[in-house]
């Protein structure tokens, strides 16, 4: 059966691990590779995010902190604004508050994946192809000082992503409803336009907007992740 946890309750878990994060980090990857990235370098601080850049020109900052914009980063969490970037070739390094602190937590993954509705049925399909059996979905927007409070869009995508991946119905139009419903969603959408475009969580509600899966590799530069077509 497959497993859901929490980005601190990683440690030892190996096989395939998917990591989830919707609203926003990895919508705003997906939406990345749709505008032409070439690669992603996850990392789990801001100032890790930093001196990447610095130490790679050309290199562009994405994400957030707390759900803002830090300094020095070139998009916010975003995937409206990436989506009307030209980031055709470009490689770009991530930091999110959840998201990519989710990858960087499954330091034991035998494979490992980065998903959100955008990429579902695709990541399903990776998953099922690796042969690895049931599969770890880490819920990022769980948090360790909030016991019991978020991570609902999160868990809802890892239900559907499982339900792609076991061949049932995805019950794609309920849950997109659902997660335009959340407390997350409202939360995001109330960090102001500098920080969230109001298309932000309309996007993370399309299921299967691409047909790619993310997959992480772990590489001299960092955690690499890439589109693959699944």
């Amino acid at each position: 059966m497959a497993r859901h946890l929490a980005r601190w309750e990683l440690d030892g878990v190996g096989g395939a691990v998917v990591v989830v994060d919707v609203i926003r980090a990895f919508t705003t990857a997906a939406y990345a590779f749709g505008a032409g990235a070439r690669e992603i370098y996850l990392v789990g601080d801001v100032d890790e995010a930093l001196a990447f850049k610095l130490a790679h020109p050309g290199t562009l900052a994405l994400g957030e902190n707390r759900g803002l914009r830090p300094d020095g980063f070139d998009f916010p969490n975003s995937p409206a604004m990436v989506r009307a970037a030209d980031l055709d070739g470009r490689t770009l390094v991530q930091r999110t508050s959840a998201g990519t602190r989710g990858v960087v937590a499954a330091q034991d993954a035998g494979r490992l994946w980065a998903a959100s509705l955008a990429c579902a049925s695709a990541t399903a399909r990776a998953v099922a192809a690796a042969g690895l059996g049931e599969p770890t979905y880490v819920i990022t927007g769980r948090f360790e000082d909030r016991p019991g409070v978020g991570g609902d869009d999160d868990e809802m995508t890892a239900r559907l992503i499982e339900r792609a991946r076991s061949g049932e119905p995805l019950e794609a139009e309920s849950t997109a409803a659902a997660l335009l419903a959340t407390d997350e969603a409202a939360k995001t959408l109330a960090l102001g336009p500098q920080h969230c475009d109001p298309a932000d969580i309309e996007l993370a509600a399309v299921v299967d907007a691409f047909g790619f899966a993310m997959e992480v590799e772990r590489t001299e530069r960092g955690l690499r992740l890439t589109a693959r077509p699944a």
